[in-house]
């Protein structure tokens, strides 16, 4: 049997105390290659009663099984139920596909069974109709049903936005990757940030992700295509690279390009048989291939720890499906120091993920074959907390961003002269991301109007908000400004007066609760008069939920 990592033990212990407190359905987020299925070979060992492992695919099952059978005490029977397969009556373990489980053949597969545990691999796909389907038909939502839910995923969210707590109670453990790179688990991630020029504004949305149509339309195009293959040639070099497409249409063109310019690839996708899957994944395994294109198909389940470069060449906004491919390619292998990332970004006016992204660094951060936990350790160190990182996409480095550290204070940042112009009141600039003003409400408690620059179909938009609610819209920053201005004249004299510059709460010594904001930014800050600390604080708030991603409420200073 293995011996079991400590997070693995950990997990374990967490899935046994969730079921001694009554949860029935549970999930495991773990990172790909942290053993889920060493944790679940444990579980399964330690059962009384029969054990069912759901999987989706093929090539998942023959795996799960290998797996199963080699962590599992000798003499175990571990049978796979699918296509002509049928699981022997004695087997202990049962690996389906939940795909090939209809009604009368999970009849057949239940007479004179006793269940008392269904893991369920990749279970971020049980919410979908017909593998709740499955799960009902085992009772897992029966109310007297003793037995046990246990899902594994690396990623708790869906691209259709339903959520896992459609099927499951609780995620009982999860570990991050960055957590896992740091306990050297995984190997760490290098990333380039190669910019195309693809267009990608006019891509409409599904789910959380691009519509795939539009997106293979914007981005295989023969030019993209070379860049990409040009890239892998110049920065991967010699490492094992998996890349991952949007349709099979651009898998196939991408193989061409790389097949073109001397590196020798092979295409994978979900449309292949299966035969013809496992002769390709053969080849790239004993080097024949040094990259696969792949549509789909590698995204889940595909173990090959000499993977040690992950070319994204299909953008996408999902964190979900990010994590998934990048996966690809953490795994430990001897002689193996770290993989390669290869982010291509295409001209997007939403946010795309990239390796920076999913480390919460600037999406347009150049980590220039840096390690990105290593840069994230750096920037801890760096006063972001008001640092102004609204560059042209690629511009943004370690060395740049330290540089603005040093020497950056948002006291000094100047006003727009136009709204100075039009506006008496105390508006504190945000340098490009807009304007920020303080004042008294009719309760006279400090209140904040934000005027913040978006782009809707490559076109400046400003949204207003009144305590971080959006109150209006529009194309013109002093058109924005007169608005606020005139919301202020309704709420009466009193409040007008409190958002003048010179209005006495603002030369007012902090109390408490802004010493105690100042004190957890940084480095902390210390300020003679509230106006000081609003400065500081709109502008840690600023640079925290609008340049690098919206945060949890209690991580952003308060008023």
């Amino acid at each position: 049997m293995f011996q079991l990592r400590p997070y693995q033990k950990e997990a374990i212990k967490a899935v046994i105390e969730a079921r001694k407190q009554g949860i029935k359905r549970m999930v495991v987020c773990l990172p790909t290659g942290a053993g889920k299925t060493v944790i679940f070979s444990r579980l399964a060992s330690m059962a009384k009663k029969q054990v069912i492992v759901l999987a989706h695919r093929e090539e998942l099952l023959t795996q799960a099984k290998n797996k199963l059978e080699n962590a599992l005490p000798e003499g175990v029977i571990v049978d796979i139920e699918q296509g002509q397969n049928r699981a022997r009556p004695n087997a202990q373990v049962i690996v389906c596909s939940i795909r090939s489980l209809r009604e009368d053949r999970l009849n057949a597969l239940k007479e004179g069974r006793d269940i008392g545990l269904v893991i369920y691999d990749e279970c971020h796909h049980a919410p979908a109709e017909d593998n709740r389907r499955v799960l009902r038909q085992l009772g897992c939502f029966d109310r007297d049903w003793g037995g046990t839910l246990l899902g594994f995923t690396a990623t708790t969210r869906r691209g259709d936005k339903i959520g896992l707590g459609e099927v499951f109670e609780e995620i009982v453990y999860t570990r991050t990757i960055a957590q896992m790179i740091q306990d050297n688990y995984l190997v760490g991630l290098r990333g380039y940030r190669v910019a195309t020029e693809a267009d990608l504004c006019r891509v409409g949305g599904s789910g959380d992700d691009f519509n795939v149509d539009e997106l293979a339309e914007a981005v295989d195009i023969q030019e993209r295509n070379a860049l990409v293959a040009r890239a892998i040639q110049e920065l991967a070099r010699d490492r094992r690279t998996i890349a991952f497409c949007v349709t099979v249409a651009h898998a196939k063109n991408l193989s061409r390009a790389l097949n073109k310019i001397g590196i020798p690839a092979g295409v994978i996708h979900g449309e292949m048989k299966s035969e013809q899957r496992a002769f390709v994944l053969k080849n790239f395994r004993e080097g024949n291939f040094q990259a696969l294109t792949n549509v789909a198909v590698l995204t889940e389940g595909f173990d090959d720890p000499e993977v040690s470069c992950i070319a994204m060449a299909r953008p996408t906004r999902s964190s979900a499906l990010y994590t998934q491919c990048v996966g690809r390619g953490t795994r430990l292998f001897p002689g193996k120091e770290d993989c390669l990332v290869l982010d291509f970004v295409d001209v997007s006016d939403v946010s795309l993920t990239t390796l920076p992204t999913l480390f919460g660094l600037p999406q347009d951060m150049q980590l220039a074959g840096e390690e990105v936990e290593e840069v994230r350790q750096k920037m801890n160190g760096f006063n972001f907390d008001f640092l102004d990182l609204e560059m042209d996409p690629g511009e943004i480095t370690l060395e740049e961003i330290k540089r603005r550290a040093a020497i950056f204070d948002p006291i000094t940042m100047e006003l727009d002269p136009e709204v100075s112009a039009i506006s008496p009141n105390a508006w504190i600039s945000l340098g490009r991301a807009g304007l920020a003003l303080h004042f008294l409400n009719r309760k006279k408690a400090r209140a904040e109007f934000l005027i913040l620059l978006y782009h809707e179909q490559n076109k400046p938009k400003y949204r207003v908000l009144l305590d971080e609610q959006e109150v209006a819209t529009f194309t013109r920053l002093l058109d924005a400004v007169q608005a606020v201005d005139y919301e202020l004249e309704q709420m009466g004299p009193h409040v007008q007066y409190s958002a003048l510059p010179e209005a006495q709460w603002r030369l007012k010594a902090p109390d408490a609760k802004l010493k105690q904001s100042l004190s957890q930014l940084k480095p902390p800050r210390h300020a003679a008069t509230v106006a000081d600390a609003l400065h500081y604080i709109a502008h840690a708030r600023r640079a925290l939920r609008f340049t690098w991603g919206k945060l949890p409420e209690d991580h952003l200073p308060s008023l």
